[in-house]
């Protein structure tokens, strides 16, 4: 298991910008703040005032395009907007010659997300997919203990989360910025399936509109090389957002929201009940950025833990299911 690295203060600083500055970008800030050897010198968004309003309380440059953040003194770029520009500015960040941490999902689909690898790699820099969860403390230690103290082979996942208090002019309804149940939510869930259960073999999936352009609720099961998952995503129920986890001699609880885990409960065959609790700090990006940082400075271009294969297998399952659901975005 990666463990981070403690030698981060013995590089030079990492000199960072953000393309949009929206509630993510925010979080992201919190993030950074709490990192020693990290500083935002740059930041850049398509609406002059959200740009203004964010340099005034975190510092840095406020520029003016994209272009203009990306010829600045950075060496890493953090893409915050919403997926419909994700490709775009990955793309143009690496041929600036930055390192690019990307906001989940990396792209709208696998085709655009192989053009940017491509790129990536062309570039020899480093791109990931900001997909939190993994680097969570208590994820870490779960995946630690159930080595000591293993509940089996697993076979089944089951997660998701269904979010009934979202404001209808949030991003996450509008068809042109990339909304919908699967691709906001369902992501994280196709994560969770991959982590346990291995490369995705079939998905079968199911999806209503309910008067939106994009799906409002969607389930989604998936058949993995190691077993099976059940997975779901909405915006009109309230759903609970825990993940269950089953293998042959236990199963584990990570308890709500299990994509920002704090608590899990690992309940074994023989009767035994193990709870693990490990609160996180600074908001919960941090551990993100430090891996990414990490990686970073040992000159490595893929994360071992959310790899280019693993976001493959995440957006190509996703992509899977709109098919199914009938959502399609604008140039697919």
């Amino acid at each position: 298991m990666h463990k981070h690295s403690s030698l981060t203060t013995h590089y030079s600083p990492v000199k960072w910008g953000i393309i949009g500055c929206g509630r993510i970008a925010h979080r992201f800030m919190q993030g950074l703040n709490a990192l020693p050897g990290n500083m935002l010198v740059a930041s850049y968004s398509r609406r002059p005032e959200t740009v203004d309003a964010f340099v005034a309380q975190y510092g840095g440059e406020a520029c003016s395009s994209a272009e203009e953040l990306l010829a600045s003194d950075i060496n890493a770029v953090y893409i915050a907007t919403l997926p419909d520009t994700h490709a775009g500015y990955s793309i143009k960040a690496l041929n600036a010659g930055k390192h690019v941490l990307c906001e989940k999902p990396a792209t709208l689909n696998l085709p655009q997300l192989e053009e940017v690898l491509t790129v990536a790699k062309a570039s020899g820099l480093l791109f990931m997919e900001g997909m939190k969860p993994p680097f969570y403390p208590l994820y870490q230690k779960l995946k630690e203990y159930l080595v000591e103290d293993p509940i089996g082979p697993v076979g089944y996942v089951r997660a998701g989360s269904s979010v009934a208090d979202i404001s209808r002019d949030h991003p996450n309804f509008s068809l042109a910025l990339a909304g919908g149940a699967l691709m906001q939510i369902g992501i994280y869930e196709a994560f969770l399936a991959v982590d346990w259960l291995g490369k995705t073999e079939e998905v079968q999936a199911m999806g209503r509109f309910s008067g939106m352009e994009i799906d409002m609720f969607s389930i989604f099961q998936t058949k993995h090389k190691n077993g099976y998952a059940q997975l779901y995503g909405g915006f009109d129920l309230h759903g609970k957002g825990d993940a269950l986890i089953c293998g042959t001699i236990g199963h584990v609880t990570i308890h709500k929201n299990w994509w920002n885990p704090a608590k899990a409960t690992i309940s074994y065959l023989d009767g035994r009940v193990v709870e693990i609790n490990e609160p996180f700090t600074a908001g919960g990006l941090n551990y993100e950025i430090q891996h990414f940082v990490d990686l970073m400075q040992a000159g490595k271009t893929e994360s071992p833990i959310i790899s280019h294969e693993m976001s493959r297998q995440m957006i190509a399952m996703i992509d899977k299911a709109r098919k199914q659901v009938g959502l399609k975005y604008e140039g697919e």
